[in-house]
């Protein structure tokens, strides 16, 4: 990984103290987008904070991600995929064909019948017999159809436990042919994953009276041509990486997750009995072993210049972003379902740092309305996370929360999220904020410090790519908390302004004393700030969006109820 600071960021600074450091750019009434004083050795970094890939269940590959940061500029990407998908817990196993809806550990995985043309003759039918002789006592799906049109029967599992990275994974189906003329076949479709200069990826395996196998690719579609012997069953065991690897050479094969399954006839009949995953590297941590490897070559061909880290996304309690820690998976529930309990949460936020790094709230009211939350974080202490997903939607209920939090001095730091499991378009997703940090460079350790001391802010990635931060006396102090009895000046910095948008400083009680905020708006960039409040700056668009937020700073007079983080304090002197 480059820990360098890179020719973007660099670009991104110098770029500040221009009049054109963002596309069509304004100057307000106060000069708020002059040249940008250096931050000590800090720059501005930027950071994609919550990206998956195809260790989860959407059609995201590392090397797509990759590429989209290149394209929006980003520096850093920090891979959040889902703890238990990385370890296929809980994952399907097995699919009998013994009806439409079929249990496994008590979830279900359900079938769906679609057409595609106008076949006829179709038949769909779960029948006792005939059965895989390898598949016990239970039933098998026979399909057939006339003519050029398929009839398609759909596989989905409970909860995307059929989704998984086919790095390490071998299928099995057992077929026998009934009828089975010259140009009759059944395909075994796999959808796999999104791929940069492609789209999301295709793979058909089409088994009929074929005298060889082939492979071929058209674009995003390869086929793969298996010959079948006709009126008796045969196993048939899909190596899905290597049949990747000779269909689309120039990607890394490993980059993928089986995302969508389905079996047709075109006509031809056939019965379809025993489907199978086989995962072999996910005992213990070897999936998160399994997942270096497959970052790495996906960074071979398509991550030259991106700063990239692995973290995880822990999913089975109010979901938590770990970054930077050892990355042990901790226990499973089985089956992995996601409990909320509040008490379950706090317990693993203190494994999780009891195992290193931070830990941060992701999208903290999809169970909790603001009221709730804010009750929640006083009651709790914030559950004792270090970081809160607050650029995300919905945006104005968790800047109510960020600044009810800084009224009750809460030293959490605000970051932003878009949450990706598609790498199409970032700033193109309902979400797309990513958190910008004054750091010394991009190496990791550099990065966690930054986060941890609240010198943070979050962008809107389409409408904003300015700086922000709040100084005194030129050095920056984003995040901190000062104990002292006499006010402080504090310089608030908004650069890049888009054309039409004013930078607001808020200022707001930090008393302690309350469950709604206390705040206003300055409209210079310039504001003493009295013993008892704090600060922070936003960017507001012309049709009123806001589009970038900093962390606040604190003016205290005494010490809070609760600890201030070493890491934050600062002394002025008075």
């Amino acid at each position: 990984m480059d820990h360098t600071l890179t020719r973007r960021t660099v670009l991104a600074t110098a770029g500040a103290a221009l009049a054109g450091a963002m596309p069509n750019s304004a100057e307000p009434t106060e000069d708020w987008a002059a040249a940008l004083p250096a931050a000590g050795n800090a720059q501005p970094i930027s950071m994609a904070m919550h990206i998956h890939g195809p260790f989860s269940e959407g059609t995201a590959s590392f090397s797509a991600h990759f590429e989209q940061a290149r394209k929006h500029d980003v520096d850093v990407i920090w891979w959040t995929d889902h703890d238990f998908r990385i370890a296929a817990f809980g994952h399907r196993q097995a699919v009998h064909f013994d009806g439409a809806s079929e249990p496994e550990n008590g979830e279900d995985w359900k079938w769906a019948k679609e057409l595609e043309g106008k076949p006829t003759g179709t038949v769909a039918a779960f029948v006792a017999s005939p059965h895989s002789p390898q598949d016990g006592t239970g039933k098998a799906l026979r399909l057939a159809s006339k003519g050029k049109g398929i009839l398609w029967y759909r596989g989905q599992s409970w909860n995307n436990t059929m989704n998984s990275c086919i790095a390490d994974t071998e299928l099995t189906l057992d077929l026998l042919p009934e009828t089975l003329p010259a140009d009759g076949s059944l395909l075994f479709e796999l959808q796999l994953s999104n791929h940069p200069g492609k789209g999301v990826l295709t793979l058909r395996y089409q088994i009929g009276p074929f005298p060889a196998v082939t492979h071929t690719a058209k674009g995003a579609v390869g086929t793969v041509r298996l010959p079948i012997k006709p009126a008796q069953w045969q196993e048939f065991t899909f190596v899905l990486v290597d049949d990747v690897a000779k269909l689309w050479p120039d990607i890394a094969a490993g980059d993928n997750a089986l995302t969508g399954l389905r079996i047709g006839t075109q006509n031809a009949g056939f019965v379809v009995d025993r489907l199978t995953f086989h995962r072999s590297r996910r005992a213990g941590q070897a999936g998160e072993q399994l997942r270096a490897e497959v970052i790495a070559a996906a960074a071979v061909k398509h991550g030259a210049g991106i700063t990239h880290f692995r973290a995880l996304e822990v999913s089975l309690v109010r979901h938590l972003n770990w970054f930077g820690g050892d990355l042990r998976f901790p226990s499973f529930p089985n089956p992995p379902i996601r409990d909320n309990n509040a008490d379950l949460t706090a317990s693993m936020v203190r494994y999780l740092k009891a195992h290193g790094g931070l830990v941060c709230w992701n999208h903290p009211m999809d169970v909790a309305k603001r009221d709730e939350l804010v009750k929640l974080m006083l009651d709790r202490d914030f559950l004792g996370v270090d970081l809160v997903e607050i650029g995300r939607k919905p945006y104005d209920d968790l800047l109510w929360v960020l600044d009810v939090a800084a009224r009750n001095a809460l030293f959490f730091t605000a970051v932003g999220s878009s949450d990706d499991h598609d790498a199409k378009d970032w700033a193109k997703e309902p979400e797309h904020d990513i958190t910008y940090v004054w750091a010394n460079s991009t190496a990791q350790a550099d990065l966690l410090a930054a986060l941890a001391k609240g010198a943070a802010w979050f962008t809107d990635l389409a409408r904003y790519r300015g700086s922000l931060d709040l100084r005194i006396g030129g050095v920056s102090h984003m995040g901190a908390v000062l104990l002292r009895k006499t006010p402080v000046t504090v310089e608030a910095i908004a650069t890049g302004l888009p054309s039409g948008a004013k930078a607001e400083v808020i200022v707001g009680v930090a008393d302690e004393a309350g469950t709604v905020p206390s705040k206003k708006v300055e409209k210079s960039k310039t504001v003493t700030v009295q013993p008892g409040h704090y600060v922070r700056v936003q960017v507001r668009l012309a049709g009123g969006d806001i589009v970038g937020v900093s962390n606040p700073l604190w003016v205290l007079a005494k010490a809070p109820k609760r600890p201030i983080p070493a890491v934050r304090l600062r002394a002025l002197g008075a």
